[in-house]
């Protein structure tokens, strides 16, 4: 079995930013060499995401209304974490959204029912954070 790692770095403009990584991912894949096996893909930092969905522009403001909803940004006091920083929403927008995702790879390719992509949700933007990306297989 071989094993391929690579990091990937975002520093996101906006506060809540919703990036497709597919291609990315399978890039990585073919860099590899890895035919089939299993990809790893996880956000190295608690206040991102890395999750699986259908990359459609209306699914994807739903669930930025849907998790400003939920965890509201402000006002920043309604969080018992913010203290130094004001990014309490955000750890708990990354735990409903998820913090990584594993992939089946077959014929070097990702593995994916229709509409499926890789997407990094980033809930705390503005500073430099990384994606692991960890294939396994043959």
């Amino acid at each position: 079995m071989r094993s391929y790692r690579e990091e990937l770095w975002f520093n996101t403009k906006g506060r809540r930013e919703y990036i497709n990584i597919t291609q990315i991912v399978q890039k990585a894949i073919d860099k590899s060499g890895i035919k089939e096996g299993l990809c790893l893909v996880n956000a190295m930092h608690i206040t991102a995401s890395v999750y699986i969905n259908d990359d459609e522009q209306g699914l994807i403001k739903d669930y930025d209304d849907w998790l400003e909803k939920l965890a509201p940004h402000e006002p920043t006091s309604q969080y018992r974490h913010n203290g130094f920083e004001d990014n309490g929403d955000a750890h708990l927008k990354r735990q409903v959204m998820g913090r990584e995702v594993t992939c089946a790879v077959t014929e070097g390719k990702l593995d994916f029912g229709p509409w499926e992509q890789i997407f990094y949700g980033e809930f705390d933007g503005g500073r430099r954070k990384r994606v692991l990306i960890k294939i396994i297989g043959e």
